[in-house]
């Protein structure tokens, strides 16, 4: 969960480092730090505890010259964070250093081996472990940087996105990945590499990438074409892909946060994730997974949905979409859990993997598990030719543009919009929805991003009830049919960011529990539009009241029900059910913002947490 930048070629290296870790801090901002080689031949390193602002105070006076250079953002996953634990970590000789992002499993037991060999180490990392041995395989055998690379990582149990330099080679960067991503961008004529965990920090440099696959090992030379090889010394031949990302995207554009800039991005996402799929003249959608694997999805027995925070919440609200139009049972999995318990999976089933980095490790782990069995694999995710992508049999992007923010907000309305797309798609081939509703919630999606655009019209109404929350320690998140996982989601986005503990519930199940909580210092927030059991959530606002807790409650335009109880409503336009979520979750995102700027915390970067979660 770390972010790693690294630079070869003719240009100053350090600030296309400086910037590529400022754009990565989203993956870990524990420490930082930097390894040049300069034209010396001298390899300086600097590292430093905290954002990458304190790595530029810490090399204003320093040495920072040179054309080859590696550099890491960290999120502490052994060792506590510190500017010793930082990378990049050094060999006992000085003569390599590397960035590592991932876990060394077994590194206890190479570090016994290498103790035993004479080498000392200063941190408490695994990776400094990794670094040994490299160095300590390249001494023994006499091997160059990538064969020593090579050999130490088949000794090596765990996941890693490593780069490696060589002060005595100061014309080549190793690069190797299993199970945690690295992406590659390749200059004109090779005469510059760029290396990155993402395509964010060099994009501004080339289109033209290569996404390592597992156990491979590159070598990064400048004036030659990339060499890569396996860990069986295999040669593989590289597959150049262009990326187009906008480099507006990479930038707040006005907003003080990422995280505000994307919630208002929706409208215009969700316009793009619906772009050639949702054909409204013609009252019908298109998505070219359906052509082209019609026959499987058709005689899917049964839909699997595994994911992870945000992302299982919108599996949630796929499962009650496929079931009610396509009329196929669906689960929805925490992939962590669904890994480790031996699942029954079938050939007829469909693994539908959900993930906005498409690097999740244990909804991968999870994917791969469905491949071993058979199961088609479907991914729903948002970066082009990240892992879950590349290992998807078939499935649909997103395409809502980078995601800074460490808080999901705008991969949450996507996720639901590319599922509403599919479950429509599929009910309508399976002739399991009738042709008065699927042309019906056609139209009303196309209404979708005008109508949240409204919702956002509201945001200075919505700052003024977030302040009531400001200063509560406990909340509660209430909401019914579609309604209940964006109570879900509304409580994770208030604990993400401004450490308020909050917890989801579906409406009915307060009697069962939560309802021992309500005093007058609880607020209770409920999700609770004028849809489904809408009089039977009225009833549970009704319960709340007579125990005196403090109610917030998003409504449907003209609701005069619950305004009557309420302390504070908010009104979201009307819509279908089946819709729903994509309005009622806006006021929650903007609540828990709010609340976290009004509290002075780190919106976009909140502690202890990473945007791409590449560790278990």
């Amino acid at each position: 969960m770390c972010g790693i930048v690294g630079y070869i070629g003719f240009r100053d290296a350090y600030p296309i480092l400086i910037q590529g870790l400022k754009r990565l801090e989203y993956r870990g901002y524990d420490s930082a730090g930097v390894a040049l080689i300069n034209n010396e031949g001298v390899m300086n390193v600097y590292k430093e505890k905290g954002k990458v602002s304190n790595l530029e105070a810490l090399t204003s006076q320093r040495d920072i010259s040179g054309q080859i250079g590696i550099a890491h953002t960290r999120w502490a996953t052994h060792g506590e964070p510190s500017a010793i634990n930082a990378h990049p970590h050094v060999s006992q000789s000085g003569r390599l250093a590397l960035v590592h992002n991932g876990i060394i499993e077994n590194y206890s037991n190479l570090k016994i081996l290498l103790e035993k060999e004479g080498y000392t180490f200063k941190s408490s990392t695994d990776t400094e472990v990794l670094v040994q041995l490299i160095e300590y395989m390249q001494k023994k055998y006499d091997k160059s940087l990538e064969n020593a690379t090579i050999m130490a990582l088949r000794m090596v149990v765990g996941a890693y996105a490593i780069a490696v330099i060589d002060k005595n080679c100061p014309d080549k960067i190793v690069v190797a990945r299993k199970s945690s991503p690295l992406v590659i961008g390749i200059g004109a004529d090779h005469k510059e590499f760029f290396i990155a965990s993402d395509a964010l920090p060099i994009v501004e440099y080339t289109k033209q990438m290569v996404y390592l696959n597992d156990n491979e090992v590159a070598l990064l030379k400048i004036g030659k074409k990339i060499e890569i090889n396996n860990l069986n010394y295999e040669d593989i031949t590289p597959e150049v892909k262009e990326v187009n990302i906008s480099l507006e995207s990479l930038e707040k554009g006005g907003f003080e946060h990422f995280m505000l800039k994307e919630i208002y991005d929706q409208p215009r996402c969700m316009a793009d994730c619906m772009r050639g799929r949702l054909l409204l003249n013609e009252k019908r959608i298109v998505l070219s997974t359906i052509n082209m694997h019609r026959e499987r999805l058709m005689k899917a027995e049964r839909f699997i949905i595994v994911a992870c925070g945000t992302s299982w919440h919108a599996g949630l609200i796929g499962k009650q979409l496929i079931e009610q139009w396509a009329n196929i049972p669906v689960e929805v999995e925490y992939a962590s859990e669904f890994r480790y318990r031996n699942p029954v999976i079938s050939p007829d089933d469909v693994v539908i993997a959900i993930s906005q980095s498409g690097e999740t490790a244990d909804t991968l782990a999870a994917f791969q598990l469905a491949k071993e069995n058979k199961a088609m694999c479907f991914g729903i995710v948002n970066v082009v030719g990240s892992s879950i992508a590349r290992a998807s049999d078939t499935g649909i992007y997103i395409h809502v543009g980078p995601e800074i923010g460490v808080a999901s907000t705008k991969a949450f309305t996507g996720q639901v919009t590319v599922l509403t797309l599919f479950a429509l798609a599929l009910g309508h081939e399976r002739g399991t929805i009738s042709k008065e509703e699927y042309e019906s919630t056609i139209e009303e999606l196309g209404n979708i991003p005008e109508k949240i655009k409204s919702v956002l019209a509201k945001d200075e109404e919505i700052k003024d009830i977030a302040r009531s929350l400001t200063y509560a320690e406990n909340a509660l998140y209430m909401g019914r049919g579609f309604n209940y996982p964006v109570a879900l989601e509304g409580a994770l986005k208030l604990k993400e960011i401004s450490y308020i503990h909050a917890e989801g519930y579906p409406a009915a199940e307060m009697k069962h529990g939560p309802i021992a909580l309500i005093d007058e210092n609880m607020p209770v927030v409920f999700v609770a539009t004028h849809h489904q059991l809408y009089k039977k959530i009225i009833s549970n606002i009704e319960e709340v009241k007579a125990r005196n807790g403090r109610i917030i409650a998003v409504v449907t335009e003209g609701d005069e029900a619950v305004k009557e109880i309420a302390e504070a409503t908010i009104e979201v336009p009307s819509t279908l059910a089946s819709l729903a979520p994509l309005l009622s979750a806006i006021p929650l995102q903007l609540i828990a913002y709010h609340v976290a700027v009004e509290k002075g915390l780190n919106v976009d970067q909140p502690r202890n947490l990473a945007k791409s979660v590449t560790v278990e």
